[in-house]
């Protein structure tokens, strides 16, 4: 044969001694992305749930809403748990605080096609 054998080596030989900070030097990309994810959309989305909890919370006898399933209307009563809405003259419904989609203090809330 022409040829020698060639034998695998480990590059400067401390490959085995800096087998944590590879793994470190490994996981920053993924690290990188939570962060990112964490500011962009997780963290976004906790701020608007607080505020909609706040902001049903606050609700009283008089504020136009609108119900998860489209009905606005007017609170006329307030409980714990449920508030009383008249959506007509003298047509009143109970609904779950949790169900409602939009509190408008300031008059009906209007389509943004109007």
């Amino acid at each position: 044969m022409f040829t020698s054998p060639a034998y695998a080596q480990a590059v400067g030989g401390a490959a085995t001694s800096d087998g944590m900070s590879a793994f470190l030097i490994q996981m920053m990309p993924l690290l990188l992305i939570f962060v990112v994810f964490w500011f962009l959309i997780f963290r976004p989305q906790q701020q608007r749930a607080k505020e909609q909890r706040a902001k049903l919370a606050a609700v009283k006898k008089g504020d136009q809403v609108v119900t998860g399933g489209g009905l606005m209307g007017k609170i006329t009563k307030v409980d714990p748990d449920t508030v009383e809405v008249e959506i007509a003259t003298g047509v009143r419904v109970k609904v779950v605080k949790a169900t409602l989609a939009d509190v408008v203090t300031n008059g009906p809330a209007k389509a943004a096609n109007d």
